[in-house]
């Protein structure tokens, strides 16, 4: 009975271990793949609270303490290697990322670090200048504490005054609802995610609705409950269930970045878990059986030690790469061997094997011995000793390191530039404003002239042009005319871009004094449709559009029409490609684009991948965002490549 029950739900386990390694196969296309995270949730609520419920009935109390020790010995051995293993190798190859570590360390020990994440999080830039932190997946660990915690008096208490079975189910569906609309409240387009993402409030839902399928669905009530025509019943309920987890779990739909998680798609994927759950524990059906098999049951009973040891292999072994998108399926196939590798090795020094506090002192004791006696368990106590010696060396002395500042330029230019955007925008709407009001004035002008002045005026633009008074002559040694330069400055634009444009934007309003310039972190192409239909309703969106986004990850074909369809056909649109090796989708936002030109006659390709990613020297250390050298590259190549297909020269 017992082993249906866990190989059953190993198997469950499993699919989420698989959901992961193909999200981080193809994110792409598995935009889901994070729900892996729900899936052990509801896991955790059901377990817990059916262990908890089945004591109640059998003996008419829980044993609190007894349980608090079983999940101390089962959880933190692993989760306490994995910490030092990672300190330090931080201390021999990646400095970088010290400061704070104590602070890390210290709050996963205390079950608190989604907490810390949320008001200490990591900046956006951390995520391209290789100083993404290899704890970050921890958040669960914490939210998993803080359950095991207070769940059992909370149980408690419902047992007590509840009372009854359905009074307590219900209030536990009560709160799950309540966890997923607080998420759908407090989400905002556009904004930071991570106080939803990561909050233990926002995220009971799916331990709430696990807590709730315990109560309805005893584990042990069940080998009578059901004859052969509710298996078929729950054939297909797990059917259905089980398509409804891979399609959410498979779609860029619930991306992340989305709104449609948040909006409800986290909860809807908890509810389908939930309810294949219930399936997989009935004793009728087949559903058991096919999530009991070889594969299922190793990825299972290893999916802690692949969920422990997922980042810091992906984040290490990708700082370590510099062109990532030109090889993204190999890289990507060698860091899921490496974790499963590393998840193999600790499930056998850790699940297999139980350290006590004798065996450790009588190990230690012989490391010290003299002479050494070399033996497999001596050689393998020097290691714990030694990893444990330097982890403990970077935790305790992380206080002292310094922040990582290289990119604090960086980070000073685009918050300067974000205070100067209003201001730089409302001039050059007053600049666009008054050259209308100058044609409109010029062209009400009776159109009779002579053709001596014809010739005047025409001689008079080239004097302008060719001969007239010099502007931003700093910027021809970044391979930019005179001439593109003095066209640019009556050049309307209407720019969407993230942190590579915001970085620049103060250059690129000096080139381009009539243009209006919407530049901020963090931005996917998502959001421009709905930005540039707000400036073509305020009257704001110029003849010529630029885009900068794609950084940041990929785009939809849709959102280009629509995007499209706001700009029209009468508007010139300049899309700048590019430059993130880093990451996987570079090369696929650059193909894309190329393709879309074939597609949309007023779409221009500007192609700075092309010009600037031989160029390192023009980079940050996140080989993305263009340093003091490569702003002046970067503005003065798209200001000329926009001049040049706009025929303003």
């Amino acid at each position: 009975m017992k082993k249906r029950y866990i190989t059953g739900y190993a198997g469950l386990r499993a699919l989420a271990v698989i959901g992961v390694i193909l999200y981080h196969l193809d994110p792409d296309h598995f935009g889901g793949g994070y729900l892996g995270v729900p899936v052990f949730l509801v896991l955790t609520g059901y377990l817990i609270t059916d262990q908890i419920m089945a004591a109640y009935r059998n003996q008419g109390y829980f044993d609190i303490k007894s349980f608090y020790q079983r999940r101390f010995k089962r959880l933190y051995p692993p989760l306490i290697a994995m910490l030092w293993l990672t300190s330090a190798y931080i201390v021999l190859f990646q400095r970088n990322l010290l400061n704070k570590l104590y602070q890390i360390v210290a709050c996963n020990l205390l079950g608190v670090y989604n907490w810390w994440q949320i008001f200490n999080g990591q900046s956006y830039f951390e995520l391209f200048a290789n100083n993404e932190s290899p704890f970050t997946h921890l958040w669960t660990m914490a939210i998993d504490w803080q359950f095991y915690l207070l769940w059992p008096l909370v149980m408690a208490l419902l047992v007590k005054f509840a009372k009854k079975r359905r009074n307590i189910f219900w209030v536990l569906v009560g709160l799950s609802v309540l966890s997923a609309l607080e998420m759908a409240l407090l989400f905002r387009p556009g904004q930071d995610t991570s106080r939803i993402y990561y909050g233990t409030d926002t995220r009971f839902f799916s331990l709430g609705l696990g807590s709730a399928m315990a109560v309805l669905w005893p584990f042990e009530e069940l080998d009578n409950r059901f004859t052969q025509k509710d298996g078929v019943i729950l054939n297909w309920t797990g059917l259905a269930t089980l398509f409804g987890m891979l399609l959410l779990m498979f779609s860029p739909l619930m991306n992340a970045q989305t709104a449609f998680p948040y909006y409800g798609g986290m909860f809807i994927f908890s509810f389908f878990v939930t309810v294949f759950a219930a399936v997989i524990a009935a004793p009728v059906g087949i559903w058991n059986r096919l999530m009991t098999n070889p594969v299922f049951n190793w990825l299972g009973s290893r999916s802690y030690e692949i969920y422990l040891y997922q980042f810091p292999v992906m984040i290490f072994f990708e700082s370590r790469v510099s062109d990532l998108a030109d090889h993204v399926t190999l890289y990507r196939v060698i860091e899921i061997v490496l974790i499963l590798l590393i998840s193999e090795i600790t499930y056998r020094l850790f699940e297999k094997r139980r350290y006590t506090s004798e065996g450790i002192r009588y190990n230690l004791t012989k490391l010290f011995q003299w002479p050494v006696k070399l033996s497999k368990n001596w050689l393998k106590t020097a290691a714990f000793f030694l990893v444990f010696l330097i982890g403990s060396s970077g935790i305790i002395f992380s206080p002292l390191a310094k922040a990582d500042n290289k990119d604090g330029a960086l980070i000073k230019t685009i918050n300067d530039n974000s205070k100067q955007q209003a201001e730089m925008n409302k001039k050059a709407l007053e600049l666009i404003k008054s050259s209308r009001k100058a044609a409109k004035k010029s062209s009400s002008k009776k159109s009779k002239q002579t053709s001596k002045a014809k010739t005047k005026t025409k001689s008079k633009t080239t004097k302008s042009k060719s001969g007239g008074k010099k502007v931003n002559q700093e910027f021809e040694k970044y391979g930019i005319s005179q001439a593109d330069l003095q066209a640019a400055q009556k050049l309307q634009v209407t720019a969407i871009g993230d942190s590579v444009m915001a970085s620049s934007s103060d250059i690129l309003h000096q080139l381009l004094p009539h243009a209006v310039i919407d530049a901020t972190v963090s931005r996917q192409a998502d959001v421009a449709p709905q930005l540039l239909q707000s400036y073509a309703q305020k009257g704001e969106l110029q003849d010529n559009v630029l885009i900068g986004l794609g950084t940041n990850g990929p785009f939809t074909d849709d959102e280009v029409k629509q995007i499209m369809q706001i700009v029209g056909p009468k508007r010139q649109l300049f899309w700048i490609n590019v430059v993130v090796p880093t990451r996987s989708w570079q090369n696929q936002v650059n193909q894309q684009l190329q393709t879309l030109t074939k597609k949309y006659k007023n779409l221009t390709v500007i192609d700075w991948y092309g010009y600037a990613h031989s160029q390192s020297s023009w980079f940050y250390d996140d080989k993305t965002h263009p340093n003091n050298v490569g702003q002046n590259y970067y503005s003065t190549y798209i200001v000329k490549e926009m001049v040049r297909a706009s025929g303003s020269n």
